[in-house]
């Protein structure tokens, strides 16, 4: 028996949309969108599921689509607001899905929203998705945890106080929406037990047109992310499990073996098409330290 029934007239389903891939959709989430009859979306993730979903039908999904998408800096639609769509149209009777970019219990917001739906009165439940913290990290070849190499992970964000994040390089930070504060937080980061040496890549637009792979350490990647222009949406790792990365090609050696020769990457980019990702080509800058 499927802890998933189809949706309930009057009632509100928040569904993980992932990071941006139509096939990283759960099938439960690909059923409700094709239900529903009102879509409140998110900007990141969940329009992009939609347009390739309707692309793919060949047709426009059946549901009004009510966008409320944010920006880095400015949120047209206020999250009171969002609570308040999200109840009105439930009370009207219908199907309400509330398409969130990754997974709605992952730094978005979901628990506030159930908690104001819930409170009205209203029917809800979540289907979760697939968040950008591992699955844009994985399309960059990083594992978050690897046998020798990182036995934990933490997922933060660019806002959260990382002074108080414990462990060394063997325990890999994930950092969401840290662009803008990506300064800060690589000083904050390299003064613990991780250090200025310490692996780290930037994952630019994952899954999309744009997709780009910044490699450098804790004490050089701002100046690699200044050079280069790097932009949101982005997610930042943290690590030893950098240096795994294909797109690090060897760049990082000694951090698995010491008797290696080291050598710092200045930059790896990486660009692919989401129609062929096996096209993609980078580059590498690589520097010999002596």
């Amino acid at each position: 028996m499927t802890h998933f029934p189809p949706q309930a007239p009057g009632s509100v389903l928040l569904v993980g949309a992932g990071p941006g891939d139509l096939g990283l959709l759960t099938v439960t989430g690909l059923r409700a969108l094709e239900r529903a009859e009102v879509i409140v979306a998110d900007r990141l993730g969940a329009r992009t599921v939609i347009d390739q979903l309707e692309q793919e039908r060949g047709a426009a999904l059946d549901a009004e689509i009510i966008d409320v998408g944010k920006q880095p800096g400015h949120h047209p639609v206020p999250q009171d607001e969002i609570n308040a769509i999200l109840v009105e149209q439930a009370k009207r009777g219908l199907r309400v899905v509330r398409l969130k970019g990754g997974d709605p219990f992952v730094f978005g917001r979901g628990g506030e929203e159930i908690a104001h739906v819930r409170a009205a009165g209203i029917d809800v439940h979540v289907v979760p998705g697939v968040t950008s913290a591992n699955s844009v990290a994985a399309l960059a070849g990083i594992p978050l945890t690897h046998r020798g190499v990182a036995t934990s992970y933490t997922v933060a964000t660019g806002h959260d106080q990382l002074s108080e994040l414990g462990g060394g390089r063997d325990h890999t930070v994930v950092v969401l929406m840290g662009v803008g504060t990506l300064v800060h937080s690589a000083m904050v980061l390299a003064r613990g037990e991780r250090g200025s040496d310490c692996p780290v890549a930037i994952i630019e637009d994952g899954f999309g047109d744009r997709q780009r792979v910044t490699i450098g350490t804790l004490g050089t990647i701002a100046f690699h992310a200044a050079r280069r222009g790097v932009r949101s949406p982005a997610i930042i790792v943290v690590g030893d499990v950098v240096t795994l990365s294909p797109y690090a090609d060897g760049a990082f050696t000694s951090a698995l073996d010491p008797a290696a020769t080291h050598y710092a990457a200045t930059n790896v980019a990486a660009t692919h098409t989401a129609a062929n990702h096996s096209a993609a080509t980078h580059t590498a800058e690589l520097t010999r330290n002596t």
